[in-house]
């Protein structure tokens, strides 16, 4: 495993930073916050999936790596460049994905902005995962049923696709008897296996408006802890497509729901109800910072709904993202942005910054304001 202080040395001999970013989920508005903020940038894409940032793109981009494959930005030739072009790296979910977390945890000797060690927790199959950390920091979560004879009441199936692992087929049942049938469906029109089945998180589904709470984490104490940026919520195919049809349309389907998240979109949440969300936040970042030192900073999202148990509401996490969020359009939809513009208003004068206009320019705003003051080293990983 590779240690921090390796990172920090790597980090100290950097001059004219540069951002890196995997092409692919969200890449588009780190180029465009690394871009206001002066930075250079560098790009890894996979071939075949570069067009966006070569063709249409290019401008957000100084220097383009097209590989053969995600995963080999882990060649030494590949590290080779990125550190002479002295790169940070802002870790996404597909850079996860397609990386390995083994990789990045072993490997990846780039300077990671956030805590590589934190991303590992978004895998389910992992011990010490998201849900090991939200049930230790108190944060409500739903009841998780350990086998389908538990189910007593309206539950949600999450299973790893067969076709698209890094997608989930989704089920609702209600009873044991149910679940068996509706899995049994699933698994002869071949869209999971009964291995994956039996490692499928079955959980109480939450009849409340669902929220995505994007925060960001700081790891410089003099700019603060950490700050709500904004709410969006998932778009997913096929399951917003069914929706839209008549409940008479819907009962004659006979296909699969698959929540497949293709978009986002931006939302507000009543003032009264905010502190629940903040009180989750702040919850999540004192339970990392004791079990993965140095804890979250930067982006990341606790993934929820607002319900009511018995007589008042709470905020239910269902998941976290431990990472730069899919959401890029949560940033102008928010009168959050325009709030924390006030907020750090001298921190951005001092860089000829008007004002935030996305998400994102929050972590450029730490890098820059670690590279005026030498605290470069401690916003790394």
């Amino acid at each position: 495993m590779l240690e921090r202080k390796e990172i920090q040395e790597t980090v100290e001999n950097y001059t004219n930073v540069t951002i890196g970013v995997l092409g692919s989920h969200s890449a588009e508005e780190v180029g465009i916050a690394a871009k206001s903020f002066g930075f250079s940038t560098v790009i890894v894409c996979q071939k075949g999936r570069d067009e966006l940032y070569v063709k249409h793109n290019s401008h957000l981009f100084d220097t383009v790596i097209v590989l053969d494959k995600f995963s080999d930005i882990t060649k030494e030739n590949i590290q080779d460049k990125l550190r002479k072009l002295n790169t940070i790296f802002v870790p996404n979910r597909s850079f996860s994905v397609y990386t390995g977390y083994d990789a990045i945890e072993n490997s990846f000797k780039i300077p990671i902005y956030g805590n590589r060690f934190l991303l590992r927790t978004e895998e389910r199959n992992e011990t010490k995962n998201q849900y090991w950390l939200l049930e230790k920091s108190g944060i409500r979560i739903p009841k998780k049923f350990s086998s389908p004879n538990e189910i007593d009441r309206l539950a949600i199936v999450k299973v790893q696709q067969k076709h698209r692992p890094n997608e989930r087929a989704f089920f609702y049942c209600s009873s044991d008897e149910e679940f068996k049938r509706k899995s049994y469906e699933l698994i002869k029109k071949d869209v999971i296996t009964e291995i994956d089945l039996s490692k499928a998180r079955i959980e109480e589904f939450i009849l409340g408006q669902k929220f995505n709470a994007n925060f960001q984490g700081w790891a410089l104490k003099e700019i603060g802890d950490f700050d709500f940026i904004g709410f969006d919520e998932r778009k997913q195919t096929n399951l917003h497509g069914v929706l839209s049809l008549p409940a008479k349309e819907q009962l004659t389907l006979d296909m699969p729901i698959v929540n497949e998240e293709v978009g986002h979109a931006g939302l507000t949440m009543r003032e009264s109800q905010k502190p629940l969300v903040y009180e989750a936040a702040e919850r999540f970042r004192r339970i990392c910072e004791k079990e993965f030192p140095p804890g979250i900073f930067g982006l990341f999202a606790l993934q929820g709904a607002l319900a009511y148990d018995g007589s008042k509401l709470e905020f239910f996490v269902f998941d976290v993202s431990p990472r730069v969020p899919g959401a890029p359009a949560v940033g102008p939809t928010s009168p959050e942005m325009r709030r924390l513009t006030l907020k750090y208003s001298k921190l951005l004068n001092q860089f000829n910054i008007s004002r935030l206009e996305s998400a994102m320019d929050l972590p450029m705003l730490e890098i820059k304001h670690a590279i005026k003051n030498n605290t470069l080293t401690d916003v790394v990983t």
